[in-house]
């Protein structure tokens, strides 16, 4: 009988299991593993699972889980989390440079004690004409990927969105196959947006989304030219800051997400034998 220790985490309700491994005692964890300990019932819970690994570059690598299992190139409330862990368990102070699936991140912590994080570049964006567009929807959305895959519906009445429905049609329409996308609800309201997202890997609705937030944030400003550098996000788990610099039409740089990181619990799991 073998056990693990973990600490738990959430931002913005977005919530995560992590596991000290900077002494590779895990080389790999398979799919029904990670699944059972996400599994609310029968595990401990969480949208996704992260390992804190080594890093011969940087202050360690974060390597991310979906909870159906698989790995995924990035995850921005993950990230916080993990980089807030990282300061508590002293890998570093106030500010710090990891590597993850997507590429190199930046993480600090602020004066308030939230987590910014510098999340990558973003040179593309696609306007999307989905046929299945639901009444409520204001029109054509925008697609783009802010270290996953993100699709941005603008919405006139956030109420009436059925998420888990449209956003698993949506995940799965042919255009964005064959590895599917994440989808994002999104009621702007002058620099906040009102956000509720659909994610792939989960395959349902979650509290928020880091990389979701940002996708909305640029997407806004993409669509609407409102002329904004920061806007305030509220997802269903709590307020998320988006902040960037826009250069010409499609280009993003210093994008940063920033927003609180809270440690939940910690303890140690049984694994099962199988």
């Amino acid at each position: 009988m073998s056990t693990i220790h973990f600490q738990k985490w959430q931002g913005a309700g977005n919530d995560f299991i992590i596991i000290d491994n900077r002494d590779n005692q895990f080389v790999a964890l398979n799919p029904n593993l990670i699944s059972r300990l996400c599994d609310r019932h029968f595990g401990i819970g969480a949208d996704g699972v992260m390992l804190v690994g080594p890093s011969k570059d940087f202050d360690f690598e974060m390597i991310f889980y979906n909870s159906d299992g698989y790995p995924a190139e990035m995850c921005g409330n993950g990230g916080r989390c993990i980089a807030a862990m990282a300061s508590q368990s002293g890998i570093f102070t106030k500010q710090t440079r990891f590597l993850t699936t997507d590429g190199p991140h930046e993480a600090e912590v602020t004066s308030e004690g939230w987590i910014r994080l510098r999340m990558t570049e973003i040179n593309d964006i696609e306007l999307v004409k989905i046929k299945k567009l639901e009444p409520y929807a204001m029109g054509n959305a925008a697609w783009l990927n802010t270290g996953v895959p993100h699709l941005v519906v603008f919405v006139s009445d956030l109420d009436a969105v059925n998420v888990e429905k449209a956003g698993r049609t949506y995940r799965n329409l042919d255009h964005f196959s064959p590895a599917g996308t994440n989808v994002n609800f999104v009621k702007v309201a002058g620099q906040a947006l009102y956000v509720r997202t659909y994610e792939r890997g989960v395959e349902g609705e979650t509290l928020a989304c880091g990389t979701g937030n940002v996708a909305a944030a640029i997407a806004t400003e993409w669509i609407f030219n409102s002329g904004y550098t920061e806007y305030d996000c509220v997802a269903l788990g709590g307020r998320l800051k988006v902040s960037f610099k826009r250069q010409g039409k499609n280009k993003f740089t210093e994008v940063w997400l920033e927003g609180p990181a809270v440690k939940v619990y910690e303890g140690t799991i049984v694994l099962p034998d199988k």
